[in-house]
Order: structure tokens, then C-alpha cells, then sequence
């Protein structure tokens, strides 16, 4: 009992209250002191001083500025690319819907390939003979030409007073032809950079129509997981539109080459079916592309007779308020919900900046803006 009344107190009051010991400290790294040699000791480092920091802003610049001169070096094929991009995401909804008919992908890209080189060798076909052709006539009746001119009062006393035709002839020679062209070596590396253009952006247009999904869905594993979903609906929503964009643009100028080729079988104007052509591919400019087309068919006209050349006039103004305020509104109103006004502004902004490339990509440019702002933007200024 008395060891039960003592005062000892139990073994865990006494570990709480004894005080803890305390770690060794751990040992001190000796200092080892810098190597000195024959040129004495090492100094301190140099750390961010003045010197190291304009010298490291330095590189940075020079690295901005070379990454600037490759840009510039490449824009040439980094244009193609574009265009090539630009077209397989327009084509690439007849490869969906090939595939949705049960033909295989590889089948539907190949298929998709087929009818774009279908359709350039139709241009070609419909274009080159009647330019060949033309260039051959204007040359043969060049001397008739010029004596119509000495025919001419007006023209034959100019001619005696500044001896205009003597020079223009002394000045269209061979040489002098060969010159403007840049020489023959000038020539014919145009004609073939023109065809590796189109060649690269061909190849181009079908690998990525082929290896499309890849690089949507490897484009979507850079988003964060937490937005990936959104960012695919939004995403999809801008091809979507960028596709039917392109299918309203060669529906409206189907349309323009058909009605202008039924025009000019009428009519009775030569190479109807390569103005037709002529048409149709400048009415996919917009804005700007159904007047160049229409100046090309009306001058021939008026090369045929007067009254042809103002017959296609007539037409063509009758057509482009029917094409401008009917037919082109409404397809682009249900392809890409773009307001007039906003076409407008874009394709005239499109071309100040970017040229023929700028007018076109302008509308499917200003849906993907109005997409972005109205589910982004808009919501976002909203919760604040």
C-alpha cells in the first residue's frame, strides 16, 4: 500500500514530462578552401550582374530575330501549307460522309483526291487550247493589225509626226520579249514553280485529309483535360463551319459557270465552256472575283461584235444583283451565320492584309471569331 501511496507517477506522465533530448546536430561540411595555382585563387562567380544579364538578353534577341528570318525565308511554303490545310478541312466533310455511306477511309480520301485532279485537268483542258490558240491567231494577224493602224488618219498622223509604229516595232522584237520574260530560263522556271506549287499543295491537301483525325485528336491531347471537352465542341463547330463555307463558295460559283456557259452557247461567243471556267473560279473570290470574271467574258465579247459585248454587260449585271443579294446571302447565311455587313468588312480586310488568300479564308475567319465570343467571351464577362 505504501508503495501504492507514494507519489510515483505513472510511466506515461513521466515520458511527457521528461524533457526530450535534443538531435545531434549533424556535422559541418569542412570548408574546403578554393584551388589556388600559380595565377592564384578562384573568385566568387559572377552571378546577375549587368553584364550577364544584357549579355543572356542579347542571345534572346538574336534567337527572336533568327526565328523572324526563318519565318521569312519559309513564308513561301508555310503559305502552301496553309492552303493546303485550309482545303483538306473543306474537303474533309465529304470524306465523313463518304465514310458514313460505308466506304472505308483510305477509299474516301483517294476518292476525294480523285475528283479534285478531275477537276483541275477540266480546267486545264477547258483553258490551256483556247489561250494557245488565241496567242497563235494575235500573232499571225499581227501584221494586219499594224496595217490596219497606217489605215487609220488619226493614227497614220501621229505616225508621221512621232514615228510610233516604227518604234513599237523596233521595240517588239524577239529579244525584247525574252527580256521582259525574264529569259528563257526566266520563263521556264516560272512554268515549273507554278506546277511544283500546285503539285506540293495537292500532295499536301491529301495527307492531311488522310491523317486528319490524327491530327485533330493530337491537337486536343495539348489541351488540358479539364477544358479538352469543351474546347473539342467549339473546335468541331469551326470546321464544321469551315467546311460548309467551302460547299456554299463551289455550289454559288457552280451556279455562275453554269448560267454564264448557257448564256454563251446563246450568245454564240467563242470558247464558251473555258469563259464559263473563267467564271467559276474567280466567283470564289468574294466580293471582288464575279466582276474580274465578268470584265474577262465581256471584253471577248465585245471582241466578237458590239452588240454581244453588250449583251454579256446587261447579263452580267442582271446576275451578280441576283447572285449578291439572293443567292450568295442566303447560302452563306445558312452555311456560316455571317451577317452581310460582316462579309464585307472581312473580305475587304482579308484582301489589305493577306491578298487573294486573305479574301477567302475572311468569312470562315469572322464565324470562328463570332463562335469564340459569343461561347468564350461573352459568358466570361458575364460572371464578373
Amino acid at each position: 500500500m505504501a508503495a501504492e501511496g507514494s507519489g510515483d507517477e505513472p510511466v506515461e506522465q513521466r515520458r511527457v514530462a521528461e524533457p526530450e533530448a535534443e538531435p545531434p546536430a549533424p556535422e559541418e561540411a569542412p570548408v574546403v578552401p578554393p584551388p589556388s595555382g600559380k595565377f592564384g585563387s578562384l573568385g566568387r562567380p559572377l552571378g546577375r550582374n549587368a553584364f550577364v544579364t544584357g549579355f543572356v538578353g542579347g542571345l534572346g534577341v538574336l534567337l527572336a530575330y533568327t526565328a523572324y528570318l526563318a519565318v521569312r525565308n519559309a513564308a513561301g511554303m508555310l503559305l502552301l501549307i496553309f492552303i493546303a490545310l485550309f482545303l483538306a478541312v473543306g474537303l474533309n466533310p465529304a470524306v465523313v460522309r463518304l465514310r458514313k455511306w460505308g466506304v472505308p477511309h483510305g477509299l474516301a480520301v483517294a476518292a476525294v483526291a480523285l475528283g479534285i485532279i478531275l477537276l483541275l485537268c477540266g480546267g486545264l483542258f477547258a483553258l490551256v487550247p483556247p489561250v494557245v490558240n488565241e496567242s497563235t491567231e494575235v500573232i499571225d494577224n499581227l501584221p494586219g493589225y499594224v496595217d490596219q493602224l497606217n489605215n487609220n488618219p488619226t493614227i497614220r498622223d501621229l505616225n508621221e509626226r512621232y514615228d510610233i509604229i516604227q518604234r513599237a516595232s523596233s521595240a517588239v522584237t524577239p529579244q525584247n520579249i525574252t527580256r521582259a520574260l525574264g529569259g528563257v530560263l526566266g520563263g521556264a522556271s516560272l512554268v515549273f514553280g507554278t506546277v511544283f506549287r500546285v503539285l506540293t499543295v495537292l500532295v499536301l491537301t491529301i495527307y492531311f485529309m488522310a491523317a486528319f483525325d490524327r491530327m485533330k485528336e493530337g491537337a486536343y491531347q495539348l489541351v488540358p483535360a479539364s477544358r479538352r471537352e469543351r474546347v473539342r465542341l467549339i473546335t468541331d463547330e469551326i470546321l464544321t463551319k469551315v467546311g460548309a463555307y467551302m460547299v456554299g463558295a463551289l455550289a454559288v460559283a457552280i451556279l455562275a459557270g453554269t448560267t454564264t456557259y448557257i448564256f454563251l452557247i446563246i450568245t454564240g461567243v467563242a470558247y464558251p465552256f473555258a469563259l464559263a471556267v473563267v467564271v467559276a473560279i474567280c466567283d470564289l473570290i468574294p466580293q471582288i472575283g464575279a466582276t474580274l470574271g465578268a470584265i474577262v467574258v465581256s471584253v471577248v465579247g465585245f471582241a466578237s461584235s458590239l452588240t454581244v459585248g453588250i449583251a454579256c454587260v446587261i447579263f452580267f449585271i442582271v446576275y451578280q444583283q441576283v447572285e449578291n443579294y439572293l443567292i450568295y446571302p442566303k447560302v452563306m447565311r445558312r452555311s456560316v451565320e455571317v451577317s452581310d455587313v460582316a462579309a464585307i468588312v472581312a473580305a475587304l480586310l482579308g484582301a489589305a492584309l493577306f491578298g487573294v488568300i486573305g479574301t477567302l479564308v475572311a468569312i470562315p475567319a469572322v464565324a470562328a471569331v463570332q463562335l469564340i465570343l459569343r461561347e468564350v467571351v461573352v459568358p466570361r464577362q458575364q460572371e464578373r
